[in-house]
């Protein structure tokens, strides 16, 4: 066993996750603490020594508040530490972008960062908000550095890769999905998340396990020659 895990350990170079779904009952992820800390005791083992979980903050889905994700991550401190489990856990949110959020931003309202100022938005995967550039300007000048999770996965970047340079140029970090160098998503979306490695325009690599079968796709993912490809890349997550 112990050779087993550290082959493994070679092989996954992440010391920090920086997005998933691991706090149970408040939005599409794990549904029980048990399932929780399985995932966390096997992300362990394959190295990573800090997770920070993003449940979703989404208007009329998942209408998460600083609170209550602070609340269930306390709870899930509580018990990591019963379990023996020698792991940082920390948490912010995955944004989705669209007009409440907008003004929850523009009326200062508390946004949960981390690291350095970081801040994970998503979009509609079929088209680019029209308020999307208006959103990013405006969590700048708030002092946000704002993150596009999982670029890959949107259709609208799909048809158009120029939309890539477009994010760079306005100072936009990208976070590839692990699970999307197996093909998971879709074809397009591994095509894509490539792309973007083999250019050097990603900035961050991130699990989005929501579930056990999200783990078992990762633990697969980790062994793909693009992920490798990211050794020798300026990924940021190690520095968080």
């Amino acid at each position: 066993m112990f050779s087993f895990l550290k082959k493994i350990d070679k092989e996954s170079f992440l010391k920090t996750d920086i997005h998933s779904h691991l706090l149970p009952g408040i939005d599409d992820g794990v549904k029980s603490w048990e399932e929780s800390l399985k995932i966390i005791r096997t992300l362990a083992n394959l190295g990573v020594e800090k997770i920070i979980t993003t449940p979703h903050i989404m208007s009329d889905y998942y209408e998460n508040t600083p609170e209550i994700i602070r609340s269930k991550l306390d709870a899930l401190i509580v018990q990591t530490k019963e379990e023996g489990l020698n792991i940082a856990i920390e948490a912010a949110a995955e944004y989705y972008v669209d007009e409440k959020i907008f003004k929850y931003v523009e009326d200062n309202g508390e946004m949960l960062s981390f690291g350095n100022n970081y801040v994970l938005i998503e979009t509609s995967f079929l088209n680019k908000p029209n308020i999307l550039n208006d959103f990013i300007f405006l969590l700048q000048s708030k002092g946000y550095n704002p993150i596009l999770a999982h670029p890959e996965r949107y259709i609208y970047i799909q048809e158009n890769y120029d939309l890539i340079k477009e994010f760079i140029s306005k100072n936009v970090l990208l976070q590839i999905n692990v699970n999307a160098l197996v093909g998971y998503y879709s074809p397009a979306a591994k095509k894509l998340a490539e792309f973007i490695i083999k250019n050097k325009d990603i900035s961050f690599l991130g699990s989005d396990i929501h579930n056990e079968k999200h783990l078992d796709i990762y633990q697969k993912a980790i062994k793909t020659k693009y992920f490798q490809k990211c050794r020798q890349l300026p990924i940021l997550n190690n520095s968080l």
